[in-house]
């Protein structure tokens, strides 16, 4: 080899040699490159990941926020209905016990009730055998002979039991004489002798005479309904001792009251 090929030669050496730094050294870049692109891109990844929890977190805060104001409503409601539910509850003890109350009151009062009809019809018993007694045998007063006829009758039918019987409707000539019939016959609705069949609203007794003492029931005589032409004592709807008159249709049935002058 001569000294020229041995100096190419080992200038290509040196040549090949530098070459082959080169290539380390770009490769040491490039690797280092990537180092620290791998390094931004664990940073990247690590920031986004510490924004993606601290996302997280605060929709954790706002969930637990939401579900603690959620049960404090639920906490709040449930105590409302609970008061409402005690004041219902109340209510309902009260109302049930006003309910037993009034029944207790309805049990009562029909009790009274069903004891007044009984006292009453024993009442009505008694004062009819009384009716039946005196329609028989009659009283006495001031000269005069008061009897009931024996049966229930309209006017016209009564006055004629009376005739049969030697008698007439009584006639009223005084307080006296209208206290004795209110007490002797117990209030008994009965015919009195008093009519205006000839001169409506001209009451006057059947002997012919005017009407001079009057113990009409305050309203009476109203000629209710236009027929209203005879006159009873004793009605019903009467709270007085002695104002007891009323005006009735002639065709009414009741007892008649008789009375016979003795003088």
């Amino acid at each position: 080899m001569s000294k020229s090929d041995a100096e190419d030669m080992i200038y290509s050496n040196d040549i090949s040699r530098g070459d082959l730094g080169e290539v380390y050294e770009n490769v040491d870049g490039v690797k280092e490159c990537e180092v620290k692109r791998e390094i931004k891109n664990i940073g990247s990844q690590k920031n986004l990941q510490t924004g993606r929890d601290a996302q997280v977190s605060r929709c954790y805060r706002l969930a637990a926020v939401g579900l603690g104001l959620l049960c404090v409503l639920l906490l709040t409601a449930i105590t409302v209905l609970l008061i409402q539910f005690n004041h219902l509850t109340a209510e309902r003890d009260q109302l049930q016990t006003s309910n037993t109350n009034l029944t207790a009151e309805r049990d009562q009062l029909q009790t009274s009730h069903t004891n007044l009809t009984a006292e009453r019809d024993q009442l009505q018993k008694e004062r009819d055998k009384v009716v039946r007694g005196l329609g028989l045998f009659g009283i006495y007063f001031n000269s005069s002979l008061y009897y009931l006829t024996t049966n229930k009758k309209t006017w016209s039918g009564s006055r004629d039991e009376c005739k049969q019987k030697g008698s007439d409707l009584v006639i009223i000539n005084s307080r006296e004489e209208q206290e004795f019939i209110n007490k002797t016959f117990l209030s008994t609705e009965a015919w009195l002798g008093l009519t205006d069949i000839a001169n409506e609203g001209d009451f006057r007794w059947v002997d012919g005479s005017s009407l001079t003492l009057q113990f009409w029931w305050p309203g009476e005589p109203n000629h209710w309904g236009g027929n209203e032409n005879c006159a009873i004592t004793g009605v019903w709807y009467s709270k007085s001792d002695i104002l007891t008159w009323a005006d009735y249709p002639c065709g009414h049935v009741t007892y008649g009251l008789c009375e016979k002058l003795l003088s």
